[in-house]
């Protein structure tokens, strides 16, 4: 039977995030700067021969028809592959985060099926597919830290330096949907430029979304404030709950509060990666 293994689905920082309109449908007009970071999910895969799709969740139970199962069950309509698979997920990233582990997974699924299966879609079709599924799952299928507008399907790639953050993820997550919905949410921020942001990426803008989330969640404003008491510069990534500072050289974070761990905290040094593990697993339409 053959197999996947070892497959990195990594997570994802909003350096900021704006919101600069809203469309009829009522999707949310967005510009942020998306960067890879080295903690992620792993999964594994071994093709079934039936076309069923089967899930087993080796760290943390996951919700039963998960991003992973859709997008698996999204390539076999889009294809009409009679092949299924057995995926297995070690889940690390933390859920309502604003850290996109749901979309990562998501895209590492459908790139490794579309080799396990033979199926060799282009990268722009599995992107059509990734966008059907969550507005974050194009960027890590394209797989370069990059300038995103519009509801995500606009993706520029950008250079970013080397460096180290903290992360700070409350052990309360933030459900993206309860941002989005209120009414106290800013909506018509002026427009950025890549120009701009590429001259200052670490002290850029801001986050949008965090006024909101710090009223639905204090524990937002209580990582910040944290990180902020050790001189460091500290924001929320997406719709939160998780937040993040960068990390000067030799800076060394000091011991978080007692309760944190017991809570569910999770703190955790990061660095920042150049291109996803799966760069290159799709052909571009140009090599189809």
């Amino acid at each position: 039977m053959r197999s996947l293994h070892d497959i990195a689905a990594p997570a994802k920082l909003n350096l900021f995030l704006h919101v600069t309109g809203r469309r009829a449908d009522g999707y949310h007009l967005l510009q942020s700067a998306f960067m890879l970071l080295d903690w992620h999910d792993t999964l594994h895969f071994e093709r079934r021969g039936d076309g069923a799709l089967s899930r087993e969740d080796r760290l943390t139970p996951l919700p039963e028809n998960d991003l992973t199962l859709r997008a698996a069950r999204a390539l076999q309509e889009a294809t009409g592959t009679t092949a299924g698979a057995h995926i297995a997920i070690e889940k690390r990233l933390p859920a309502e985060a604003g850290m996109g582990g749901g979309s990562s997974d998501a895209a590492s699924c459908l790139l490794a099926l579309n080799r396990l299966w033979d199926l060799h879609l282009p990268l722009s079709a599995l992107e059509k597919i990734g966008l059907s599924l969550g507005a974050d799952v194009p960027f890590f299928l394209r797989g370069r830290n990059a300038w995103v507008e519009g509801v995500g399907e606009q993706i520029t790639p950008v250079t970013l330096p080397r460096a180290r953050f903290a992360v700070v993820k409350p052990g309360r997550g933030l459900a993206t949907k309860d941002i989005f919905a209120s009414p106290a949410l800013k909506r018509d921020c002026e427009s950025a430029t890549i120009a701009g942001f590429a001259a200052h990426p670490w002290d850029f803008g801001r986050n949008d979304l965090e006024s909101v989330a710090r009223k639905l969640c204090p524990e937002v404003g209580e990582a910040i404030e944290w990180l902020g008491s050790q001189d460091l510069r500290a924001r929320m990534t997406g719709s939160g709950s998780a937040v993040f500072a960068l990390l000067p050289p030799g800076k060394l974070l000091g011991r978080a509060p007692a309760h944190w761990a017991e809570d569910g905290w999770v703190v955790r040094e990061c660095s920042n990666m150049e291109v996803h593990p799966l760069v290159g697993w799709a052909p571009s339409d140009d090599s189809v």
